[in-house]
């Protein structure tokens, strides 16, 4: 998904590598492979690639990744795509 892009440095997405356990289920279940095992540890690939859906933050046992889906320009964008939906501002 390198193409796929969001407005630069606005995600929610934040990763505590020390609380994570390398289970991989972060890179098991995001759509646009922002995660990836790297040295029994999750690594964050392209945290700007993130569409802020969750399911990475669902999924963690330990809590090591936080994310709030459905608020910031990632909501706004898909917002836009969606006909007859009322759009809200973004940033």
């Amino acid at each position: 998904m390198k193409r796929y892009r969001h407005l630069e440095n606005v995600t929610t997405l934040t990763y505590d590598k020390a609380k994570c356990v390398g289970c991989g289920l972060c890179a098991t279940v995001c759509p646009h492979r922002i995660f990836a095992l790297q040295g029994g540890k999750a690594e964050v690939l392209d945290r700007e690639a993130c569409m802020e859906c969750g399911a990475c933050a669902l999924n963690c046992p330990t809590a090591a990744i936080t994310v709030t889906p459905g608020v910031g320009c990632a909501q706004y964008i898909i917002q836009t795509w969606l006909p007859g939906k009322r759009r809200t501002s973004c940033c």
